[in-house]
């Protein structure tokens, strides 16, 4: 995932990501701001992840994340 994008998002995957990562608190959040690296090393503090697993945790969430919301905006085909 471009880390630009992800940083450009942040807002809406905020909210998400608290219930992806139950263990994350509102301080941690602020603490991350978008920034993947320093979402990466708090999923590292929290769940003991390595940050190769952090990382592709946080783009495999954000990939399903984004494919929901495209499925939910596509027009349903015409009978």
């Amino acid at each position: 995932m471009n880390k630009d994008v992800f940083e450009g998002k942040w807002k809406q995957i905020r909210g998400e990501a608290k219930a992806w990562w139950g263990k994350l608190t509102d301080d941690d959040l602020d603490r991350a701001a978008g920034k993947f690296e320093v979402l990466t090393g708090i999923l590292q503090e929290k769940y003991g992840y390595t940050r190769e697993k952090a990382a592709d945790e946080i783009d495999k969430r954000v990939t399903e994340y984004e494919a929901t919301l495209k499925s939910k905006t596509q027009p349903t085909p015409a009978k």
